[in-house]
């Protein structure tokens, strides 16, 4: 358990919990080497979360609100530097057309170590805030899951060219509210020939796959990415890295053991994770590079060993 490139507290996200400092401590008694703080990004105002619209939040607002998390997250990897790696980062959003240009102005004003492309919007709609709106996305895709599973991923793939994203985040969020969320994908011709293409794309640029284990939270089988599709990323040379996707103290590490479980049946020998560091890995992110622990070290470390919470 000694990584995690994906988190969030309910300082700076309307629906997680704790402080973002709360959730420093708790990842460096856990035994965390490397923790990646990636808050979302602020969105436009036609884009809020219904938590967001209650308490009057505003894109304004959002704005000011990633200014602090920014300001918070240099202090507590600078404050907390002997004890744990911190990353400074955020999650990225692709909703609509001026998506591109909102993680642009980002990645201009701020010096983040990285960042984790995302989407949790089809059509504009929210596809994992709730099932009635996941199905009004399928219902303009056409109104089956495989329909709008092949618009999800053909959204994906723009995402994926337009940003190139360091680390791709929870690449089939899309399946959470579907009939069966468990279903193979290669039932679906059209949309295994999708995953596939975006797959090859990611291991074309030398992005990093999460393992998130997020999904085990939410009553899936198996981790984001589903192992079939881990298997092709790792046939085609692909990195993984390894997330809890946590939205406070309680969920940090939460299901490792059940992802190591899925890493095991991959056949997956290393995770990579990023680092700060003086050879540039890519010039967007300052002085970063790519690290591996073999999955062999892991083996033994108490977060893989059982479930701690």
């Amino acid at each position: 358990m000694p990584i995690s490139s994906h988190s969030h507290s309910g300082q700076f996200c309307g629906h997680a919990k704790d402080t973002l400092e709360e959730v420093v401590k708790t990842a460096i008694s856990l035994r965390m080497e490397t923790f990646a703080m990636t808050e979302h990004m602020p969105r436009d105002e036609e884009d809020l979360y219904p938590e967001e619209v209650e308490i009057e939040q505003t894109a304004a607002g959002l704005v000011d609100l990633m200014d602090r998390y920014y300001a918070e997250a240099v202090r507590l990897r600078d404050l907390y530097a002997p004890q744990i790696k911190l990353l400074v980062g955020f999650e990225s959003e692709w909703i609509r057309p001026s998506s591109a240009g909102l993680v642009e102005r980002l990645l201009q004003q701020y010096q983040f170590d990285l960042f984790v492309g995302s989407i949790h919007h089809l059509h504009t709609i929210p596809i994992d805030f709730d099932k009635p709106r996941y199905e009004a996305a399928r219902k303009i895709s056409g109104g089956t899951d495989e329909r709008v599973f092949e618009d999800y991923f053909d959204e994906q793939y723009v995402m994926l060219q337009t940003l190139k994203p360091p680390v791709v985040g929870h690449f089939d969020l899309i399946r959470l509210f579907s009939n069966d969320p468990n279903r193979s994908f290669k039932l679906m011709k059209g949309v295994w020939r999708k995953i596939l293409r975006n797959l090859e794309l990611i291991a074309g640029y030398g992005g990093l796959v999460e393992l998130n284990s997020a999904a085990i939270r939410k009553g899936m089988s198996e981790p984001y990415p589903k192992v079939e599709i881990c298997e092709e990323f790792l046939r085609l040379g692909g990195r993984f890295t390894l997330s809890d996707d946590s939205h406070g103290v309680e969920q940090i590490g939460q299901n490792y053991h059940r992802v190591f479980e899925a890493i095991t049946r991959v056949g997956i020998q290393d995770i990579h994770y990023f680092e700060r560091g003086s050879e540039k890995a890519d010039e967007r992110f300052g002085h970063v590079r790519v690290r591996g622990h073999s999955v062999a070290s892991l083996a033994n470390h108490p977060g893989f060993a059982a479930p701690h919470r």
